[in-house]
């Protein structure tokens, strides 16, 4: 006997609105998390205006606020991470999927993986007790004496700086980074790399020709979940990076990111327009993730389209 025609659809249904209702709860939380964020600091926006983003003081005393110090560190720490990540966790995928052998493959894949687990305060505390003196006794000397000559590598060496917190960022999203990438290695089709060497190249040519460009919109991808990472890290910075709201062009100096100063500041908020102002930087924060991330989608988009004429062509 033939089912009603109405019965047959109502999975499908059910599906889709279930489908639509989790969707429109993701857009709801985010809607909810910016208001709440904005009527925090709305105090503080009728206060500063747009001068909030372009000042540099930040004078809990004389209740005299400003984003740019904080903004900077955001961003140059998050850089600097994506400098020392990217490289490494893209190379760290390249060997597990093409050259590992099978007996160290997955015990190097579980490694990465134990990595991932570990919170941020242990880094923070590793990076507070062992990495900062090393990095002060011996890699911050070595930069002053050969790059000193370099705007980045000059001045006094503190030990917690922008070049630490860098760096402590690097190591936590290095494990994010290499995962995703490997996974997107992994579905390059083996023909691509068969084609390669029917037509005599070398094992890096392979890769570098069949593997890396095929897999380049993923692994820009992979940076782009790094990146995202990075610039809302907290404990493990805000240990390491010296928590100083000064914009200094050398990495040895001390600094400060936008998610730090609010875990550092938000229970020593006396005032009702200091709190509205670490609530403005929360809303910064959030912004500038938004804006960072729309860039790298454009960028994306343009290499999509890059790679679709150069295969047309």
């Amino acid at each position: 006997m033939a089912k009603p025609a109405g019965s047959s659809r109502w999975p499908d249904l059910s599906f889709r609105w279930l489908a639509l209702l989790a969707v429109l709860t993701i857009l709801a939380l985010i809607v909810l998390v910016g208001w709440e964020l904005y009527s925090g600091a709305r105090q503080a926006v009728h206060q500063f205006g747009p001068h909030f983003l372009f000042s540099s003081e930040w004078d809990p005393v004389a209740d005299q606020y400003g984003a740019l110090p904080f903004i900077y560190g955001t961003l140059v720490s998050s850089g600097i991470a994506l400098l020392i990540a990217v490289p490494l966790g893209v190379a760290t995928a390249l060997f597990l999927t093409e050259m590992a052998p099978q007996k160290i493959r997955q015990p190097a894949i579980m490694i990465v993986e134990m990595l991932a687990a570990v919170p941020s305060v242990i880094f923070g505390l590793w990076g507070i007790f062992v990495m900062v003196p090393w990095l002060r006794d011996h890699l911050f000397q070595w930069l002053r004496e050969w790059l000193g000559f370099l705007p980045w590598f000059r001045g006094p060496i503190y030990g917690p700086s922008m070049l630490a917190g860098g760096i402590v960022v690097a190591i936590m999203i290095l494990p994010i980074i290499t995962s995703v990438s490997r996974e997107i290695l992994r579905s390059v089709p083996n023909l691509q790399r068969e084609a390669a060497y029917a037509l005599g190249a070398t094992h890096w040519e392979t890769i570098r020709i069949a593997v890396l460009s095929y897999a380049r919109r993923g692994l820009f991808g992979a940076a782009v979940l790094g990146l995202g990472r990075a610039l809302g890290e907290t404990m493990a910075v805000t240990m390491v990076i010296g928590n100083r709201p000064d914009i200094s062009a050398s990495l040895l100096a001390p600094g400060y990111t936008l998610a730090s100063v609010i875990a550092n500041e938000f229970t020593e908020a006396t005032s009702d327009l200091y709190l509205s102002s670490l609530f403005e930087l929360g809303l910064v924060l959030v912004a500038v993730t938004i804006l960072i991330n729309a860039i790298a989608q454009l960028m994306l988009r343009t290499l999509a389209g890059a790679g679709t004429g150069k295969v047309n062509g």
